[in-house]
């Protein structure tokens, strides 16, 4: 009965299996959405009004200007994990275990090179992501450095790292006013690019803009074969960071418009190595449009720390956490128990290299580690760096020569080859450590001038 459908009885058996198994990351969402609660933090700008500490306002609390706000954010927060810490371990111990167990059933050697497979990734690529940003350690250092003199502290801790240096000075961009940022900010990719994408936000309704009772949270795009590449945003005008949202998210929705016209059904759905990468070229085109268009010298400084703090994030940030996976993966492996000690103990290491000795690492970040849910998807977060990496290139191209065939095919490729060739194809060597460097590159380029400006601003 079995020879009437396409798995073999042992594929069947390991399907069924894994199903029962794969119960840690809902314990995990379980567990930190709906069992955790953080109480409450005081505005010290409004005695009489306290701000309820989530998950999601979290962020927002930790880039205020009032130090013990943050302070008190941040211990907060991670008291709260404190208290779940053995259950959290537990948790992700077992999500790892169920790793390298579908490696091994499936003869992989590793449960890296399991997760790797599937986009034809080789293993150098992620080693040499790795190498290559530790090898640019002392960049993220002294920037440290120079978050530490600019703010006035005598030490930076680890809740100081997201108030930015300089003052936004844009306060409110309507939704029709980010939408001609954004479509200015592409104009390089050409007419069709535009025109298209302007008709989608503003005439036929791809977005759905605005926050409402009952509507999903975040940002997101999502279309079918057949449909328009429909966005979902929650865009307030007063919050600057949700112009750069809409920008990413019509980079997905642009990447499935060309897509889904030139190739196949079953050659247009685009792996999330390839999806970074447009969605993260949008970003960086509209920073340079931005910065050409500032009209003051602290807008143009607002704008190049939050290009440092994104190539923070997506660079550095997230391959020390593809460097976590690594360790763990790798210790669960050679049978090393994944106790909550061990893995406090890797991931501190990873923060005392990351930050350096301009940042005094609390002992609850260490806990971090068992917050971040891309570690119930193995192996995920190195793409973010790898995006940036190619977005970085490719925008220098564009930018530089003024041709986007390359781009433009990269985009209407959909998934037809596996990523690493289709980069190749648009003139990106991933293979290769070129990328990252650009990336490192344009970090330390803007650090460098960011350096100058706040210098002059304190003189």
């Amino acid at each position: 009965m079995v020879a009437l459908y396409s798995l073999r009885m042992y594929d069947l058996l390991l399907q069924l299996f894994l199903g029962v198994l794969e119960g840690s990351g809902t314990v995990f969402s379980q567990l930190t959405n709906v069992d955790m609660s953080f109480g409450y933090v005081h505005d010290r700008e409004d005695a009489n009004h306290k701000i309820q500490l989530t998950q999601n306002t979290l962020t927002s609390l930790l880039i205020r200007r009032n130090r013990t706000i943050r302070r008190e954010a941040f211990r907060k927060f991670y008291q709260e994990f404190s208290d779940h810490r053995y259950t959290l371990a537990a948790a992700l111990a077992v999500s790892v275990r169920q790793d390298v167990f579908h490696a091994r059933a499936r003869n992989f050697s590793s449960a890296q090179e399991a997760a790797l497979f599937y986009d034809d990734v080789p293993l150098s690529l992620y080693d040499s992501l790795i190498a290559t940003v530790r090898a640019h350690l002392p960049l993220l250092h002294r920037y440290h450095g120079l978050r530490r003199r600019v703010l006035n502290l005598s030490a930076v801790h680890v809740y100081d790292l997201l108030v930015p240096l300089v003052d936004n000075a844009q306060t409110s961009i309507p939704f029709e006013v980010a939408v001609e940022k954004v479509l200015s900010a592409v104009a390089p990719l050409g007419k069709e690019y535009v025109s298209v994408l302007h008709n989608g936000l503003m005439v036929e309704r791809w977005c759905d803009r605005y926050e409402n009772k009952g509507k999903y949270s975040g940002a997101f795009s999502a279309g079918s074969y057949s449909s328009p590449p429909y966005l979902l945003m929650n865009y307030r005008k007063d919050v600057f960071s949700d112009l750069y949202t809409l920008a990413h998210e019509v980079g997905h929705s642009m990447h499935t418009w060309y897509s889904s016209r030139t190739q196949s059904f079953q050659n247009y759905r685009y792996s999330i190595f390839l999806a970074e990468v447009a969605s993260a070229f949008n970003e960086i085109l509209l920073t340079e449009h931005l910065l050409s268009k500032a009209s003051d010298l602290p807008a143009y400084t607002y704008l190049l720390n939050r290009q440092i703090d994104d190539l923070q994030g997506n660079l550095f940030r997230q391959t020390m956490f593809a460097e976590f996976e690594k360790i763990i993966h790798a210790a669960e492996e050679e049978g090393r128990a994944l106790t909550l000690d061990f893995l406090r103990s890797s991931y501190r290491s990873l923060l005392d290299a990351f930050f350096g000795q301009e940042v005094v690492v609390d002992d609850v970040a260490e806990l971090e580690c068992l917050r971040i849910p891309h570690f119930y998807d193995a192996f995920y977060v190195y793409k973010y760096a790898t995006g940036i990496s190619a977005a970085v290139t490719l925008c220098n191209k564009v930018l530089e020569s003024g041709e986007t065939a390359a781009y433009l095919g990269l985009l209407r490729s959909g998934g037809s080859q596996f990523p690493i060739a289709a980069l190749q194809a648009a003139g990106v060597d991933m293979n290769s450590s070129e990328p990252i460097q650009a990336a490192l590159h344009l970090f330390a380029n803007r650090l460098e001038e960011l350096e100058a400006l706040l210098l002059v601003q304190e003189e």
